[in-house]
């Protein structure tokens, strides 16, 4: 069993913080980055969690912005996954071997 990782996706809060209220306010500063996303890139990239996303449009939104990875991605475990309390996630256990009789 593999370890799913999660996340929430906050670009959309982090925008309000900033006076930004609309999607439209986004664009024209991607694209003084040299990004030149359609409305409807844009629109998607604020109102939905990304499941692809270009490190360079990344760091775009980190520098208009004007914040950090961890204010725009939250980490969180996997739904049925229970985090441990250090924090990191649990190494899978073994599944009991079923034995057959020849």
């Amino acid at each position: 069993m593999s370890v799913r990782y999660e996340y929430r996706w906050h670009l959309r809060k982090v925008m309000a913080q900033r006076g930004m209220y609309a999607t439209t306010d986004l664009r024209p500063l991607l694209v003084e980055r040299g990004f030149r996303l359609s409305q409807s890139q844009v629109y998607r990239l604020v109102a939905e969690r990304p499941v692809r996303l270009n490190l360079r449009v990344l760091m775009a939104l980190l520098d208009i912005l004007d914040c950090t990875m961890t204010d725009l991605i939250e980490p969180v475990p996997a739904r049925g996954d229970r985090a441990p309390a250090g924090g990191s996630p649990r190494p899978p256990r073994p599944k009991r071997a079923n034995v057959l009789p020849e």
